[in-house]
């Protein structure tokens, strides 16, 4: 990866949502109202987002939009992904599938407040059988891409992985 190093070296990079929401003609102040929302990102994926049915119960919140405690573990997820795709390509193992069972946790915390506590990935990768990593290998690369994780690196959360792979 030197060349985004090399690229990022000294730079600050941004990155933006654009979250909208509108009350309609719903009541407000009695807190009967929709927390249904969209998040527009810069590629033009459209995302349906809500807050959580644990959080706000139906019909207040809406079960089938992303809320954002779900997000929060797919982006730890992806990040990592990401890091160990590239770390297995670089290694020369190929990469058929991987899969990630991601779980999160919101508990309280020390001070009482509630936050997201724990993210356990469970990634699942498949290898071709033309270069085949051992299992240290396999747990290796996965600390590596936990290192390398821009996201992992800017929580608090504890996050553990629990990686498994086969062989096509």
């Amino acid at each position: 990866m030197a060349w985004l190093r090399r690229e990022w070296e000294g730079e600050v990079s941004h990155y933006s949502a654009a979250v909208s929401w509108d009350r309609g003609d719903a009541p407000f102040v009695d807190k009967r109202y929709s927390r249904a929302h969209v998040w527009n990102f810069d590629g033009g994926a459209v995302v349906r987002a809500s807050s959580s049915p644990e959080a706000v119960p139906v019909p207040y919140s809406d079960p089938s939009g992303v809320d954002p405690e779900e997000a929060f573990v797919a982006a730890l997820a992806s990040c990592h992904m990401l890091w160990f795709l590239s770390i297995a390509a670089k290694n020369g193992f190929c990469v058929q599938a991987y899969r990630d069972n991601a779980v999160g946790t919101l508990a309280a915390n020390s001070r009482g407040k509630l936050c997201m506590t724990a993210v356990d990935l469970r990634p699942h990768a498949v290898f071709t059988s033309a270069k085949v990593p051992s299992p240290e290998a396999v747990r290796e690369m996965h600390e590596a891409a936990h290192q390398q994780c821009y996201l992992a690196n800017s929580v608090t959360t504890r996050l553990t992985t629990t990686p498994t792979f086969a062989i096509a």
